[in-house]
Protein backbone atom coordinates (compact mmCIF):
# COMPACT_ATOMS: atom_id res chain seq x y z
CA UNK A 1 0.00 0.00 0.00
CA UNK A 2 1.19 3.40 -0.55
CA UNK A 3 -0.19 6.23 1.22
CA UNK A 4 0.62 10.27 0.02
CA UNK A 5 -0.72 13.75 0.41
CA UNK A 6 -2.27 15.05 -2.64
CA UNK A 7 -2.63 19.05 -3.44
CA UNK A 8 -5.74 20.25 -4.90
CA UNK A 9 -7.03 22.90 -6.16
CA UNK A 10 -7.63 25.47 -3.56
CA UNK A 11 -4.75 24.78 -1.35
CA UNK A 12 -6.46 20.99 0.00
CA UNK A 13 -4.28 18.38 0.77
CA UNK A 14 -6.07 15.30 1.08
CA UNK A 15 -4.42 12.13 1.99
CA UNK A 16 -4.28 9.28 -1.08
CA UNK A 17 -3.90 5.71 -0.36
CA UNK A 18 -3.12 3.16 -3.05
CA UNK A 19 -2.40 -0.72 -3.96
CA UNK A 20 0.27 0.30 -7.08
CA UNK A 21 -0.32 -3.64 -7.61
CA UNK A 22 -4.08 -3.32 -8.49
CA UNK A 23 -5.78 -0.79 -10.79
CA UNK A 24 -8.06 0.70 -9.55
CA UNK A 25 -7.35 0.61 -5.51
CA UNK A 26 -7.31 3.65 -4.99
CA UNK A 27 -8.96 6.28 -2.47
CA UNK A 28 -8.37 9.82 -1.03
CA UNK A 29 -10.19 11.34 2.18
CA UNK A 30 -9.37 14.28 4.71
CA UNK A 31 -7.88 11.53 6.80
CA UNK A 32 -5.23 8.75 6.27
CA UNK A 33 -7.32 6.07 8.06
CA UNK A 34 -10.42 6.97 5.79
CA UNK A 35 -8.63 6.94 3.10
CA UNK A 36 -6.92 3.46 3.98
CA UNK A 37 -10.00 2.14 4.38
CA UNK A 38 -11.95 3.59 1.38
CA UNK A 39 -8.96 2.12 -0.83
CA UNK A 40 -9.23 -1.44 0.95
CA UNK A 41 -12.93 -1.46 0.23
CA UNK A 42 -11.95 -1.17 -3.35
CA UNK A 43 -9.39 -3.64 -3.17
CA UNK A 44 -11.36 -6.20 -1.81
CA UNK A 45 -14.47 -5.28 -4.37
CA UNK A 46 -11.74 -5.40 -7.42
CA UNK A 47 -10.55 -8.56 -6.14
CA UNK A 48 -13.86 -10.72 -5.62
CA UNK A 49 -15.03 -9.21 -9.17
CA UNK A 50 -11.52 -10.44 -11.38
CA UNK A 51 -13.63 -14.51 -10.93
CA UNK A 52 -16.49 -13.38 -12.46
CA UNK A 53 -14.96 -11.29 -15.62
CA UNK A 54 -12.69 -14.51 -15.88
CA UNK A 55 -9.52 -12.48 -15.13
CA UNK A 56 -6.61 -13.94 -13.07
CA UNK A 57 -5.46 -12.30 -10.18
CA UNK A 58 -2.51 -10.11 -9.88
CA UNK A 59 0.55 -11.20 -8.50
CA UNK A 60 2.09 -8.98 -5.68
CA UNK A 61 5.51 -7.64 -6.13
CA UNK A 62 8.18 -9.70 -3.82
CA UNK A 63 8.87 -8.45 -0.58
CA UNK A 64 11.70 -5.94 -0.12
Amino acid sequence: MAVESVEKPGGNWPRRASYPELPGAIAEAESVIDAIDRADDKRIEIILDRPERGMAFPVPRPAI
